[in-house]
């Protein structure tokens, strides 16, 4: 479930009706940081949203141990490593939120005569993985340029729930605040998983755009016919300037007649009040976002 749907978002900034034009507005929304790793970790798994903390983890866990033992085996019938998968598993969320390279998923498992995989197989057991719907991996935009800038094609790869990530890692809420750069990636990781929801009900998709060196924006949400609006995501206040900086970058550096101007831009926050700055990018706690 996305936080709308788990009554800790408002949605009162609709993701339909941003994608139609109107910008984005809300009160204050304080989601304070503590409960914000809590949400993470929990995850939106309707069974146990109100469940204690540590039930819920342990149910985590046992998803993620289920899929490596079980699972993944249960898909086409071919016998794949349960201690690999559990590694790749860990690997992919380390590597959470980044468009981390197969290759480079592999060589952290260790040199295939140690324990570890080979590129091919780890692209396997990823494939596999994507099958029974535990790895969701955001794909690249594709559109044009006015410039002569080289897009990065690599999907970015989250979890369908960054909670998976969270148990794959044995880790808690405690262990979250302590790595702030980790907690940021989840949060995004998090917010994409709800823009996906969202996006559904708009008749949309979720992609990310990278260039090589210049520019990444987090998520572009792009409808069926067309209209397309782009979020930088930003754990705290202190980063809004920067996440609108890059919003604007590719609102000049796409071509309008390809793909027509955006029809919003914005950066999603951990909480605050929502509202639109001078230069037209949007400010949007989470606990307001919604379909």
């Amino acid at each position: 479930m996305s936080l709308h749907e788990a009554d800790r978002s408002s949605g009162a900034v609709s993701l339909k009706s941003m994608l139609a034009g109107e910008p984005p507005g809300a009160g204050e929304h304080a989601i304070p940081l503590g409960e914000v790793a809590e949400l993470i970790c929990r995850g939106g798994w309707p069974e146990s949203v109100n469940w204690p903390l540590a039930r819920a983890l342990r149910a985590n866990r046992g998803q993620v141990d289920e899929t490596a033992r079980v699972d993944i085996r249960e898909l086409d019938g071919v016998r794949r490593d349960p201690q690999r998968v559990q590694l790749l598993l860990r690997s992919l969320a380390r590597n959470v939120g980044t468009a981390a390279a197969t290759s480079r998923l592999a060589a952290d498992l260790g040199a295939p005569d140690n324990g570890g995989i080979k590129p091919h197989t780890a692209a396997d057991y990823l494939n596999a993985l994507e099958r029974i719907m535990i790895v969701e991996n955001q794909p690249a935009w594709a559109t044009h340029l006015r410039s002569r800038a080289v897009l990065r094609k690599r999907p970015v790869r989250h979890f369908v729930d960054p909670s998976l990530a969270v148990a794959a890692l044995g880790a808690d809420p405690d262990r979250l605040l302590g790595d702030f750069r980790f907690l940021g990636l989840l949060f995004e990781s998090m917010v994409v998983r709800d823009l996906r929801v969202y996006a559904q009900a708009a008749d949309a998709e979720v992609f990310h755009y990278r260039e090589n060196g210049r520019l990444e924006i987090d998520a572009v949400v792009q409808a069926r016919d067309g209209r397309w609006a782009a979020f930088e995501v930003k754990l705290g206040p202190r980063k809004v300037e920067e996440g609108a900086r890059n919003l604007l970058r590719l609102a000049e550096r796409v071509d309008p007649e390809a793909v027509g101007p955006p029809q919003a831009l914005g950066v999603i926050v951990a909480s605050g009040y929502g509202y639109t700055r001078p230069d037209g990018v949007g400010v949007i706690p989470i606990g307001a976002l919604g379909p």
